[in-house]
């Protein structure tokens, strides 16, 4: 900001800052000290509302740098050469706190991430786990219902949660991983990121493939015990977005190698799972990740309101090349996000410095409503018109997909190897001793804490069928913690 005298928000200087106006000394404040109420009415709006899920968060500037040729895969112009940059942004975030929680909890950590491209922005919107709880979006504010605060308690109850998921096995998987090793990361730094998601890639010659993206974090795996967690969230609650900040500002700029695992269109109907449930995993065997570029953070926000708070992020920000699956809980957030942001930060939430493509320029025919900036000047505001306002392609970002049947409330389809337990099984199994040992005690520390027999006996049977050591070992250390 230039030096220059104090101003109102319109512009006229100040004269006094320190006192407010007054009939006489000692009187009462009078209603013509503008600057005043000027004031007190900015300080009163200066919050909007805060995000329902994912209100905590940090995020930074960077570098997104293609290091393989994947133009068999996709024609998006921002992956089209080896080399090229593309600058982006990177928000992280736990899912379940307020805005004021602590970093440092047990939770999964949000991974939104937008790409500045000459095609428009991407927005690549998933997690720090390749799965999730649900797999159909109607699920999800039930979910959410039982991570945040109980209307009458006023605070988590455990009740909430192993009810929730004893009743829903689908999410056996994802609390496997939320309890283990990684639930708690040590900074955003040291851990991975994942679209979780199942997208589409097209190429110039039209063909299709499913992809799942990567994000391997090249400082290495950090993580906290649950005692450290407490520990580390006492002193500094903030310790996730400091490490973050910290870290840029000296230089050391963080960074993630990306990968993508690629499915041919063609093996999707037959894949032993759901390719488009986001409850699973395609086991790296079946489709092993392949390297495709770079991911550097290199700057901070000069404001976290401005960039980070106010920032949005929408699965259903695509550009060509690159389009969504047929995955539920996918096809959900593609409404839901984009109406969250015009709620809590307005319709023309994307006009803001954070969101608006930073590569190319939005050409709409929207106009007014809250934070408009009249850029759209005297140009038409429909189409088609005859004053050389903007057209369409005629080429849709992505391919269409053929579909059979009925409409209904159908389950997702059910493929061979498809259970609620099978890869929550897997997971178990790959952990060493110590690993299943911490997995458990964490699982029992908070399942002990339910009132019901009936809901924790519940919640153990789900690890049960996904194996029964794990089962049984969970089973004794709750009742050794309930007595």
């Amino acid at each position: 900001m230039t030096q220059g005298p104090l101003t109102t928000e319109a512009g006229a200087p100040v004269a006094d800052n320190q006192n407010s106006e007054t009939a006489g000394i000692g009187g009462p404040v009078l209603v013509q000290d503008q600057l005043l109420l000027e004031k007190l009415a900015h300080f009163n709006r200066e919050r909007i509302p805060e995000r329902v899920v994912h209100a905590r968060g940090a995020g930074a500037y960077g570098t997104f740098t293609v290091t393989a040729d994947v133009t068999p895969y996709t024609r998006a112009a921002f992956l089209s050469e080896v080399g090229k940059q593309t600058e982006t942004f990177l928000r992280f975030s736990t899912v379940a706190g307020n805005l004021g929680s602590a970093d440092a909890v047990r939770d999964p950590r949000g991974w939104a991430l937008k790409f500045y491209t000459e095609e428009g922005n991407y927005d690549l919107v998933g997690n720090n786990t390749p799965v999730f709880f649900v797999k159909d979006a109607i699920k999800f504010p039930d979910f959410i219902h039982t991570q945040k605060r109980d209307p009458y308690t006023g605070s988590q109850e455990a009740d909430n949660v192993w009810d929730f998921w004893g009743l829903s096995p689908e999410s056996t998987h994802q609390v496997t991983w939320l309890f283990g090793d990684r639930g708690i990361p040590a900074s955003y730094r040291h851990m991975n990121g994942y679209g979780s998601h199942t997208y589409q890639w097209n190429n110039e010659a039209g063909e299709v493939f499913w992809v799942k993206y990567h994000f391997k974090t090249d400082q290495g795996i950090k993580n906290l015990t649950t005692e450290e967690a407490v520990n580390v969230s006492g002193l500094d609650p903030d310790s996730h977005q400091r490490d973050l900040r910290e870290s840029i500002e000296r230089g050391d700029f963080p960074s993630w190698t990306v990968q993508v695992q690629i499915m041919p269109a063609a093996d999707a109907a037959t894949y032993r799972f759901n390719p488009f449930d986001l409850t699973k995993v395609w086991p790296h065997a079946d489709y092993p990740p392949i390297e495709i570029g770079k991911l550097e953070l290199n700057r901070n926000p000069e404001n976290i309101f401005a960039e980070v708070e106010q920032s949005v992020f929408s699965p259903a920000h695509f550009v060509p090349g690159i389009g969504p699956s047929p995955d539920k809980m996918l096809q959900g957030r593609l409404f839901a996000y984009g109406d969250a942001h015009r709620y809590r930060v307005g319709v023309n939430a994307d006009h803001l410095p954070v969101n608006r493509p930073h590569a190319t320029e939005a050409r709409t025919n929207s106009r007014d409503g809250f934070l408009y900036d009249g850029r759209h000047k005297g140009a038409k505001n429909y189409e088609p018109n005859s004053f050389g306002g903007p057209v369409q392609t005629d080429r849709p970002l992505w391919q269409p997909l053929p579909v059979t049947g009925v409409t209904g409330n159908g389950e997702a389809p059910v493929h061979a190897e498809d259970n609620d337990f099978v890869q929550a099984g897997n997971l178990y199994r790959l952990m060493s001793e110590g690993e299943q040992e911490r997995l458990i005690d964490n699982l029992a520390g908070f399942i002990s804490q339910v009132s019901r027999e009936d809901i924790a006996a519940r919640a153990i049977g789900n690890f049960r069928q996904a194996d029964e050591d794990f089962g049984k070992r969970l089973e004794a250390a709750v009742q050794a913690l309930r007595g």
